[in-house]
């Protein structure tokens, strides 16, 4: 995978140079010192990938990212923002350009610290670029000359490998599909969403989708830092027919509005006042590598509200809510995927899958309408 790296310091652009170096696969082509030079270099040397510092002399991110969708250019965009209200407002509009993840800079002590710290969030994405220019590939019809890292199987009941459609399954499992099969959803009180890559731009599909009656709250966990899911939340507001905000600590969710986690914190549902659902906020370690996490909301919902919500898992890498989605399916929730074609990155999505814990398993922009379906109690 060819990339060029676009950033104002000098520092950053060797750091970020050496630690994708360290990436199997990689080649770093080149780097940009502002914005313009980005445009340039990604004209004359077609690189796979950038990493593209949002704020920038000349040009900013998002300028560059204009230039580069003006100009026709196909590479896959990674911004690299600064923790800070104004870099989080900022990638949240370089994500609706069309960037495909973003990381932010690292507050390291050293040089060598920093680019360990850039090579745990970029190895990931990296990877995901690659498999999702590999499918291009193949859609093409061309032999992929980019191939990511094989991927450990997937994990299904009672964490064995996941099978093979058609495939002879146990006794106990087949009893177990039995037995799911004949549960019947309930209309959902409350509707979870776990989302990560590509999650910016599928909230802002789906959610406006949703009326601004539907009767019920939803919970949204998606994997941001700090201050990040504030302005995800500001940037969804003014698009959506409900209200669209951070989650605070202490509140009950209420009908028409959606609760995004914080970054940060892990989010969970506790049993407030007359058994009404409070949203609560914890420090509790990471889970998946993520915090907060959509397992650890599933978790909470499956346990204090069993058989109330209905479960919805979006793009993503990883497979963080695929556990919680097992619970919440113990209790007869309904679970609703979203398909390949659709997805940034098809991980969270395929992980409930392979789990055989979805339902359905939609393209995102039939999801809103299933969803309006379920809670309005029509379900089949």
């Amino acid at each position: 995978m060819r990339v060029l790296v676009a950033d104002d310091a000098v520092l950053f652009r060797r750091v970020m140079a050496d630690a994708l170096a360290t990436i199997p696969g990689v080649e770093v082509v080149g780097s940009a010192a502002n914005g313009k030079f980005a445009v340039q270099k990604v004209r004359e040397l077609k690189p796979d990938l950038l990493t593209l510092d949002i704020e920038m002399p000349e040009m900013d991110g998002l300028a560059v990212l204009d230039a580069l969708r003006r100009n026709g250019e196909r590479v896959e965009v990674i911004v690299v923002s600064a923790l800070s209200r104004r870099g989080g407002d900022l990638t949240m509009r370089a994500l609706e350009k069309g960037a495909f993840d973003f990381i932010t800079k690292p507050e390291a002590a050293s040089p060598e610290d920093g680019r360990k710290a850039l090579m745990q969030e970029l190895a990931p994405r990296v990877r995901a670029v690659a498999h999702r220019l590999e499918v291009r590939t193949i859609l093409r019809g061309k032999t992929a000359s980019v191939r990511p890292d094989p991927s450990p199987p997937a994990v299904g009941v009672a964490g064995k490998p996941a099978l093979e459609r058609g495939a002879a399954v146990s006794d106990f499992d087949s009893v177990a599909g039995r037995m799911q099969r004949l549960v019947t959803p309930g209309k959902p009180e409350m509707v979870l969403i776990g989302v990560s890559t590509g999650g910016p731009a599928a909230l802002a599909q789906l959610l406006p989708a949703i009326p601004g009656n539907i009767g019920v709250p939803f919970l949204v966990v998606q994997h941001m830092p700090p201050v990040f899911t504030k302005s995800l939340a500001d940037s969804l507001a003014p698009k959506c027919a409900v209200h669209v905000r951070e989650a605070t600590p202490g509140e009950l969710p209420v009908p028409n509005t959606v609760y995004i986690a914080p970054g940060g914190q892990q989010m969970r549902v506790g049993v407030g006042p007359d058994n009404h659902p409070v949203l609560e906020m914890t420090d509790d370690p990471p889970e998946n590598n993520c915090k907060p996490a959509v397992d650890y909301l599933f978790r909470s919902v499956a346990n204090r509200f069993p058989g109330r919500a209905m479960g919805v898992i979006l793009t993503g890498m990883g497979s963080d809510g695929a556990l919680g989605l097992r619970l919440l399916k113990r209790h007869g929730c309904f679970v609703i995927a979203q398909d390949e074609a659709s997805c940034v990155v098809y991980g969270m999505p395929k992980a409930a899958v392979d789990a055989g814990v979805a339902d359905v398993v939609l393209p995102l922009d039939a999801i809103a309408s299933r969803i309006t379906a379920a809670v309005k109690g029509g379900l089949g």
